[in-house]
């Protein structure tokens, strides 16, 4: 189990999952392989992760998700990183995940990717949702608030009206190019 140092002042754990060489600055970088930026060597889809039970207060995941190995019947990889994340987060943690948008060329273009991301996808994360939606039978223990999701405009379509912009994401593809959605542990 990694320790997380604290100071006397209390600082705050802050965990960049998948940083690669590209950490979030006061984040630890956690990845795969050892290389600058990361502190934390520890493959992402073997459970549990070396941190204790709500012991981080904000996680960032940039561009990691959409490479999460699908999994068999209700074992699924994505269910199982964001069971994970829920059980290493503080309540009120905030967790943000930042993927390629699924109507974008960029889901589709790095061969690695094997998931597309929508807003929806993290509804399955919300214990109401499922409820109301009569999915408890799934096996996720993550209940997550959706806090925010963010949208990363196309240069092309920078600057166009906001219904102009509603109505050309619902209609074409490459309009949006990442999604960030941030969620906080309840």
């Amino acid at each position: 189990m990694f320790t997380l140092e604290m100071s006397k002042k209390k600082k705050l754990v802050r965990i960049d999952l998948a940083s690669g060489q590209n950490k979030q600055k006061g984040f630890l970088g956690c990845d795969i392989v050892k290389m600058k930026g990361v502190d934390i060597v520890h493959d992402l889809t073997k459970y549990p992760w070396p941190f204790k039970d709500n012991s981080v207060d904000e996680i960032w995941c940039s561009h990691y998700v959409e490479h999460i190995p699908h999994g068999v019947g209700l074992q699924d990889g994505m269910v199982d990183f964001m069971n994970e994340c829920y059980r290493i987060m503080k309540k009120g943690a905030i967790a943000k995940f930042l993927t390629p948008y699924y109507a974008s060329n960029r889901a589709f273009q790095d061969p690695y990717h094997v998931r597309f991301v929508t807003e929806a996808s993290y509804l399955y994360f919300t214990k109401s949702w499922r409820e109301m939606t009569r999915l408890t039978h799934y096996p996720i223990t993550a209940d997550f608030e959706i806090v925010k999701y963010d949208h990363s405009v196309n240069q092309a379509f920078v600057g166009r009206a906001s219904d102009a912009m509603q109505q050309m994401v619902m209609m074409n593809w490459n309009v949006i190019d990442d999604l960030l959605v941030t969620l906080k542990k309840k």
